[in-house]
Parts: C-alpha cells; sequence; structure tokens
C-alpha cells in the first residue's frame, strides 16, 4: 500500500478578517498606534478590555503586551512576594515558570494526571497542606482543564489565590462556566498561535479592583489610567499610584485593532476548532499504542491542538515513529526529548528555577505525550488524512 502524505503547513494562519485589516489601515493613517496617544475618543485598546470584559462576565479587563506579562502581574498585583512558595501544574509551557521567576516566587510544581494531563488532584491536596501556599497558578495547558469544581474546593479550603492561566482555553467551559472565570485572576494569550491572533498579546481579567488598578499602572498607564473605559472610580488608582511601579507592558491600538473583529468571530471559530479536533479523534481513536485523553462531559473545550500518549513503546520507537510522521508531512511534537525543542520543554530544563523537586508521575507521563497543532487553515478532510497517515505509520513502527 502506498504511502499517504500530507502538504499543507502546521504553522500557517488564516488571513486576518478584512475588516480587522481594514481598521487597522485606518488606525495607521492617524499615527496614533500608542495606547494612550487619543484625544476625547476611546482607543482600540480600551474598547477592546471593555468588550472582553463583557464577553467574560468579568467587570475588568486590561490588554497587555503578552500573556507571560500578564501572568506575571497577575503574580505581583495578587501579593506575590520574593520567596513565596506557588503552586503550579508542571506541564506548562516556559512563559509560567518564567513569570513565576520573575516575580521572585518559589515555585512548587504539582504532578499531572496521566488520563487527561489536567493537575493531579491529591498531590495538590497534599502540597497545599505541605507548603502552606497562598497562591495557586493553574495552567489550562494545550486546553485540558481540571475538575475546577474540587480545584476550587482545595483553594477555598487552604485560603489559596487562584490564577488562571488561560492561553489555550480562550472561549471554553467547565459545567457551563467560562473557563477564567473561576480564579481570582485570569490572563490570556492573542499570540498568533492562539484563538485569537495578534501576534502577540495578552488580555488579564479580574473582578478586584484593586488588582486592577494596580495592573493598569504596572503595565505602563503613567497616570492616565482614567483614559481606560474597563477600570474601578479613579479613588482607587489615587490610594497605590505613588507606590506601583512601571513595567511597559501595554498592548498597543494597532493590536487590539485586529482583535475587536475577531472577538466577535469568536464562537464561529471555537466550533470550527472542535470539528477538526473530532475529526482527528475519530481517526485516531483505534490506531495501535495511541491513547486520547478522556474529557469528563462538563468539560467544553476548544482545542487548537490534540494531544496524544505513544503507549508501549521506547524512545527510540517513538522517535522513528515521528521521524516517519514528518517525512509523510505530518509534524508531531514530543514531551519526551531530554532538551527543549521549539516550543516544547519540561519543567527539568528550567534550570534557572533551581529547582530540587522530582516529580515522577510526570516524567512517566510526558515521555510518552505528543501533541499536534489545529490550524484553521486545516479541514476535517485534511484531519481525516492526517489521522490516516498517523495510523498507517502507527501500524508500521509502534505495533
Amino acid at each position: 500500500m502506498p504511502h499517504l502524505m500530507f502538504t499543507k503547513s502546521f504553522t500557517q494562519q488564516e488571513p486576518l478578517p478584512e475588516e480587522a485589516i481594514e481598521n487597522a489601515v485606518v488606525l495607521m493613517r492617524t499615527g496614533r498606534l500608542f495606547r494612550y496617544n487619543t484625544d476625547a475618543e476611546a482607543g482600540d485598546a480600551a474598547l477592546l478590555e471593555q468588550e472582553f470584559a463583557a464577553y467574560m462576565g468579568k467587570k475588568f479587563c486590561l490588554a497587555c503586551s503578552s500573556c507571560g506579562s500578564s501572568l506575571y502581574m497577575a503574580l505581583k498585583v495578587a501579593g506575590v512576594q520574593k520567596g513565596d512558595t506557588v503552586l503550579c501544574n508542571a506541564f506548562t509551557l516556559a512563559p509560567v515558570p518564567g513569570a513565576l521567576e520573575n516575580s521572585g516566587a518559589q515555585p512548587v510544581f504539582v504532578e499531572i494526571e496521566e488520563n487527561n494531563y489536567t493537575i493531579d488532584l491529591a498531590d495538590l491536596e497534599r502540597k497545599a497542606a505541605q507548603y502552606k501556599s497562598r497562591y495557586l497558578l493553574l495552567s489550562h495547558m494545550r486546553g485540558h482543564i481540571a475538575d475546577m469544581d474540587a480545584v476550587m474546593d482545595i483553594c477555598q479550603r487552604h485560603g489559596i489565590v487562584l490564577i488562571e492561566d488561560c492561553a489555550h482555553t480562550m472561549g471554553a467551559h467547565w459545567n457551563n462556566k467560562k473557563s477564567g472565570s473561576f480564579g481570582a485572576i485570569a490572563c490570556f494569550s492573542t499570540q498568533t498561535y492562539k484563538h485569537m491572533n495578534s501576534g502577540e498579546g495578552g488580555l488579564l481579567v479580574t473582578d478586584n479592583e484593586e488588582y486592577l488598578a494596580k495592573a493598569i499602572i504596572l503595565s505602563g498607564s503613567y497616570m492616565l489610567y482614567e483614559k481606560h473605559l474597563s477600570r474601578p472610580d479613579k479613588a482607587v488608582f489615587e490610594k497605590i499610584a505613588l507606590d506601583v511601579p512601571n513595567y511597559s507592558s501595554r498592548m498597543d491600538n494597532l493590536r487590539a485593532s485586529l482583535l475587536r473583529v475577531q472577538l466577535r468571530n469568536l464562537e464561529a471559530q471555537c466550533q470550527r476548532w472542535k470539528d477538526l479536533y473530532h475529526a482527528l479523534a475519530a481517526e485516531l481513536a483505534h490506531t495501535p499504542n495511541i491513547v486520547l485523553p478522556s474529557r469528563s462531559p462538563k468539560e467544553d473545550f476548544v482545542p487548537s491542538s490534540l494531544q496524544f500518549s505513544i503507549e508501549n513503546s521506547t524512545p527510540q520507537n517513538i522517535r522513528q515513529f515521528l521521524k516517519t510522521c514528518e517525512e509523510r508531512g505530518v509534524h508531531i511534537k514530543w514531551f519526551g526529548e531530554p532538551k527543549p525543542i521549539g516550543f516544547t520543554s519540561s519543567y527539568k530544563t528550567w534550570k534557572y528555577l533551581g529547582l530540587t523537586q522530582t516529580l515522577p508521575k510526570t516524567d512517566a507521563i510526558l515521555a510518552k505525550l505528543c501533541d499536534i497543532r489545529l490550524p484553521l487553515t486545516f479541514t476535517t478532510q485534511d484531519c481525516t488524512l492526517i489521522g490516516q497517515i498517523i495510523h498507517q505509520a502507527a501500524k508500521e513502527i509502534l505495533a
């Protein structure tokens, strides 16, 4: 039987909506790209914040230069001081430990579950009691949402402030409640490979007036915070204005102008990602030695990528399987490599944290965990073909 081949790029995104492009051109002709370079009118960044807060059902939103910068500011405004322990699930991407290191926190990583790659609730309970940490930075890594009812119960019993990293869960829900609406603060990404694309960008949401006021000043508002539409009263700022530094982590009006149109289309885009995921998952469901994660009926996920585990295999066989898929046009990332490759790394490679932890359960899961991107330039037919190629390669090498 001839080998199947796939020819599309796994990194090619859809063009931005024409309306977004037109809005950006109009804005560029004014030269007013800096978010505070406006007169009486509201700029795109201020309007985006107002619109995203309404979408999330939150009181406030701040548009930032990246999700990583918003996570750092979230830690700071929540009160994290140098040396404070912050709990975090071990399966995450490098901007998360970067934000933790930048805040001066001492990370305590929590094991993950094999069946769905989410935080191990029993280990979270143990470490919450052991370290008496006041903070949990919960990364909804690759769009996998933990049992948020259980997470909130643990946080409430141990007096923990929850910060949600929703870089991969914009538009997703747990038990009909939006991801990002559980914690005291949540942060979203608008980097190119996320659910809205501005190249780089982050959105921080909260209901807490003091948190938001501090974050606005930290982001670099100078004394221009009144230009924000999504903000508490002026009096909240005046109490803290001289005590909060400027970290220059603002989003500009140009990126905001691109995002406002995409926000209106977000729900339809989310459904398209679900369709792609299910088309690929259907092909992989009966593929030898490939196991898909389980999904709770309470989890309404928005999968811009798909993960699976390779069982009963050696690192050598996994590398050969990945190489074969690559030769046939299917690019798959693997979290089992000892060194970081591209976007993929593990807690063992974040040497700057000075960790002494060992996480045997997480190590065993990452050793067989694979990851494949699902850009919206793909069709469901493309995903069916990708699944067939993976199935064919798995039968040759993994079976």
